[in-house]
């Protein structure tokens, strides 16, 4: 994955494809590890390992994108420890990403991984509207359109959900849906923040992620100690894993760094592109794991879905790109233009 501006479309499309099937499958494995057995691993670490792998990663990368060892300390020392407003700058998705994270797991411990795959597609118009008040960009009325339509289709889909049978826990979906929709506030903000801060320099994607993770690493130890302090001393930093769970782990790592890729060569809208894809994927994988009962109202609004992410995502415009800054007289403009 080189960090080069010019990009090819055969390699979007890769990134896409790939960023796809780890969505998909991450998600089931996910839901699965929340509700299978009986010795639960403590959600916040798993979070927080995630992001010390994104960490090593994106090391590898930047070293190999350097060229030697005396050029990537040179790079990590201007770019951390000689610039804390950047650090400061890339603490604030790191943070919003920790929280998204962790709602990830709650509602998957409360929520069939479908119905959340679906429900989460609420994201999009919450970007949406971060796009549009933060990046400059503007919406058609097809594009506004696909917006009630995805309220719709995911409407249909709480109002009569699917059943699940072989889910050994409690669940609460009330739970669960609050859970998404803090998951689909923060998902909004920080993907376009983190757009913003990607194209408005010339910063290699890496340094970037290295600088985020650096900062989500802190975030995420914080998160560990407050909200699970005392089990974690109890039981150990690792009570509960297994291979599936160092699974999940992996494929959270793998799949923040397409995301990231995704997001720089492209922009947050072509994100949804996918999301269909890992709907359909999901869906079929909860039908044979999980026992999923697909009732009509599911199905129809996860086709309205399906059908609004696909209209959402029309070309009308590069966007690519930020866009100057509007002035506050059209930046109503912005909302809606034909």
């Amino acid at each position: 994955m080189a960090a080069k501006e010019n990009v090819s479309l055969l390699f979007k499309l890769y990134c896409l494809t790939v960023m796809t099937l780890v969505a998909s499958t991450y998600i089931v494995a996910l839901r699965y590890t929340r509700t299978v057995g009986t010795d639960l691993y403590f959600s916040t670490t798993a979070v927080c390992i995630a992001e010390v792998i994104k960490l090593i990663l994106s090391l590898s990368i930047l070293a190999k994108e350097t060229g030697s060892l005396g050029r990537l300390m040179s790079s990590l020392k201007e770019h951390t420890l000689g610039s804390p407003k950047e650090m400061l700058k890339l603490s604030v998705p790191s943070l919003v990403y920790a929280v998204q994270n962790n709602m990830a797991f709650l509602a998957l411990s409360n929520l069939d991984a479908a119905i959340y795959q679906v429900t989460y597609q609420l994201k999009i118009p919450c970007t949406a509207l971060c796009m549009v008040f933060m990046l400059q960009r503007s919406l058609t009325r097809l594009q506004w359109f696909s917006v009630f339509m995805l309220c719709g289709g995911v409407t249909l889909v709480q109002w009569n959900p699917a059943q699940a049978v072989k889910v050994q826990i409690e669940q609460n979906p009330l739970l669960g849906f609050g859970a998404v929709a803090i998951a689909v506030l923060c998902s909004g903000f920080a993907g376009v923040y983190f757009e913003k801060v990607l194209k408005s320099s010339d910063t290699s994607l890496w340094v970037r992620n290295i600088q985020m993770y650096l900062s989500g690493i802190v975030v995420t130890l914080a998160g560990v100690v407050l909200s699970d302090g005392p089990q974690v001393l109890e039981k150990g930093f690792f009570y509960g894993y297994s291979p599936s769970v160092w699974f999940v782990v992996f494929l959270a790592s793998v799949g923040g760094l397409y995301t990231s890729v995704v997001v720089k060569y492209t922009d947050n809208i072509m994100k949804g592109f996918s999301a269909a894809a890992a709907i359909v994927l999901s869906t079929i994988a909860s039908v044979m794991l999980f026992g999923l009962q697909i009732t009509p109202n599911f199905t129809v609004g996860s086709l309205l879905v399906c059908l609004s992410i696909y209209l959402y995502g029309l070309p009308r415009q590069d966007t690519t790109k930020i866009q100057p800054e509007a002035s506050s007289q059209n930046l109503k403009e912005k909302l809606l233009v034909v």
